[in-house]
């Protein structure tokens, strides 16, 4: 289906995004949303005919495990509510041990990159079509910026994706983005991954900001679009017509007239790279007749997804045998062994850039203390200037094992049995605090009164 010009819907820029004009549709975090009843932005942008895409980020396809049941009726929960014609999802693993490591389960809180090798496709693939048959439409799969590359891989970016396509029939959300990200930080040229990839099976486009620190681009989602990023853009308008084109913002939310300015941007590159093209000759069709040797081991495209579903359900009808249990097993290890060096500080498996692997770990630490954060704003409020850390250093002990509201109450416990803050009248809020909000149930609201006037006590 045509989506058209989309941008990124989040609760801290619902009113600017509902007053954008020439917005066709919008993609919500499909995380953030309550599984049974919509924000009221949201059921206003329905109602002008504004079509919502839920965009997940915690199923963890590429992940060693099989998806989780409960992950994926909350994601086709969402769908059904939002009438959403497809989802989307991310081409990563975001955790790893557990029962097939025989170790403690590790949460990423990060989307990592998946080893593009035929072991962890054969995994991909099947967790892509059991994830399939769970959801009432197409699922489209993203690309991932990366910071660090597995050693001994067997496959380009590319090629990854075409033989994803071919086996599944799933759509595939190309991020122009996080093909920058990856020319920046790996060398890997877009143009040639362009060249490599079904582009027929485009469901759309995302295109986001970010900054270069130090040699290595940040795709932090909080900077305006840069001119490379539009480059790639036009680069990929040059060989498809995308159905449709998304600006993510996640942080740093500048004025709507700012947002609308990179909407703008957005559209003249794809005007000016469709009067580039002209009536040439169709890159998707000449990749079909390409030699094998200079498309790589992918035997053909997958057909383009029908509007309905058809292709992804042809695809799943000649599935292969089931992934084995050792293709498993030296999937969920590698994996664990990598995250376990990025968030445990175990060492770094063989091959790996050790460099690389320091600005990722401190990249995903830094991440955990910016959203803590937001989940728990009392947390920097209580501690004040030395939040942020306390938070890095209890980041350097304690791997994240569930989600970040968890995250938020093991950082209150570990600073109070530590014996912080030491300000007695911080200890106390932090104290009231963590009360609140570990026990087995939620305190009365008798006790929650009493606890929020020892508060303002404390405080005078």
């Amino acid at each position: 289906m045509e989506l058209g010009i989309g941008i990124g819907w989040r609760p801290e820029i619902a009113a600017e995004v509902e007053a954008l004009s020439g917005i066709d549709w919008v993609e919500a975090v499909a995380e953030n949303l309550c599984a049974d009843h919509l924000p009221d932005s949201l059921v206003r942008l329905r109602e002008r005919g504004v079509t919502v895409v839920p965009h997940g980020v915690a199923l963890g396809l590429g992940g060693a495990d099989r998806p989780d049941p409960d992950r994926l009726a909350g994601l086709a929960a969402r769908a059904g509510l939002l009438g959403a014609p497809l989802v989307t999802e991310h081409i990563a693993f975001v955790r790893a041990g557990g029962p097939l490591t025989a170790s403690p389960r590790l949460e990423a809180g990060h989307l990592l990159p998946v080893p593009r090798t035929w072991d962890a496709l054969d995994v991909l693939c099947e967790n892509v079509r059991i994830a399939q048959d769970s959801l009432p439409v197409p699922l489209a799969l993203e690309n991932i910026a990366a910071l660090i590359t597995w050693p001994d891989e067997e496959l380009t970016e590319g090629q990854f994706l075409a033989e994803l396509v071919e086996r599944t029939g799933v759509r595939l959300l190309i991020d122009v983005a996080n093909l920058h990200t990856n020319h920046v930080n790996l060398g890997q040229d877009p143009a040639k991954a362009l060249d490599e990839l079904p582009v027929e099976a485009i469901a759309y486009v995302h295109v986001a900001g970010g900054v270069e620190k130090n040699g290595v681009w940040h795709d932090t989602h909080a900077h305006p679009v840069s001119g490379p990023v539009l480059d790639v853009l036009a680069e990929l308008r040059s060989r498809v017509d995308p159905p449709g084109v998304l600006l993510e913002r996640d942080d740093a939310f500048p004025p709507g007239a700012e947002l609308a300015g990179e909407l703008d941007a957005i559209r003249a590159t794809l005007r000016k790279a469709a009067l580039s093209a002209g009536p040439g000759p169709d890159r998707a069709a000449a990749r079909k007749t390409a030699p094998a040797a200079d498309r790589g081991p992918v035997a053909s495209p997958a057909p383009a997804p029908a509007p309905d579903g058809t292709a992804d359900a042809e695809a799943r009808t000649a599935a292969p045998a089931p992934v084995s249990a050792a293709t498993r097993d030296r999937t969920a290890v590698a994996q664990t062994a990598l995250l376990s060096a990025l968030v445990a500080g175990t060492p770094a498996p063989g091959g790996f850039d050790h460099r690389r692997l320091r600005v990722q770990s401190r990249a995903l630490a830094a991440k955990r203390a910016d959203v803590v954060a937001k989940v728990a704003p009392e947390l920097p409020e209580i501690l004040g200037d030395g939040y942020r850390a306390a938070f890095l250093a209890y980041a350097g002990r304690r791997p994240m094992s569930g989600g970040y509201r968890r995250d938020a109450l093991n950082f209150a416990e570990h600073v109070l049995i530590t014996g912080g803050p030491a300000d007695p009248a911080a200890r106390r809020r932090l104290t009231y605090w963590w009360q609140d909000r570990s026990g087995s149930r939620p305190p009365r609201r008798t006790t929650r009164l009493v606890r929020a006037a020892r508060a303002v006590l404390v405080g005078k």
